[in-house]
């Protein structure tokens, strides 16, 4: 007897993260540097996209989050960039049998204007995922003045991601 194939598993995640806007501090956004006279204040680098990226993956392939796996009383992660936890996590889902179908993130923030660096950020995420850049779309909001982040005192990100369950074909 013929064993059907199974049909593909899905799994989606959802992420988020806020950081307070501090002076004198590095803005980086997306895995990119933003000239910017204040940055996101965190145990590391504060990039809350892409750690809300890092969140939808994790919870998508049922991995906990991102503050189990790199703790904020870990000295070893003060001042990390952010790239390495999307890098981990990246690694992590190929272990388990994991394929990044897509990724789609929304900043929050009323400065700077990322209009003219979504690209940027669509690519590093993309790069650092290792998919197809219009599987990273990247989209900027903000909040109409209202909230912590509508008065510039904080930056947030929402990024859902889907996942798909490699399967090995045997004959």
């Amino acid at each position: 007897m013929i064993e059907e194939p199974k049909p593909p598993e899905y799994r989606v995640g959802i992420g988020t993260d806020i950081h307070r806007l501090v002076a004198d501090r590095r803005l980086m956004l997306g895995g990119v540097y933003i000239p910017f006279p204040a940055g996101l204040l965190g145990h590391s680098d504060g990039d809350v996209a892409l750690h809300a990226v890092t969140d939808a993956l994790l919870g998508a392939a049922g991995l906990g989050d991102i503050g189990t796996l790199f703790p904020d009383n870990d000295p070893q992660w003060k001042d990390a960039d952010s790239k390495e936890f999307l890098y981990a996590v990246k690694e992590l889902l190929d272990k388990k049998g994991w394929e990044i179908v897509n990724v789609d993130l929304t900043i929050h923030t009323e400065q700077p204007k990322l209009g003219p660096i979504k690209g940027q950020i669509q690519r590093c995420i993309a790069g650092l995922l290792a998919i197809d850049f219009t599987a990273a779309n990247v989209k900027a909001k903000t909040n109409e003045g209202m909230g912590e982040v509508g008065a510039g005192e904080a930056m947030a990100a929402t990024a859902i991601a889907l996942l798909r369950k490699k399967y090995k074909r045997t004959l």
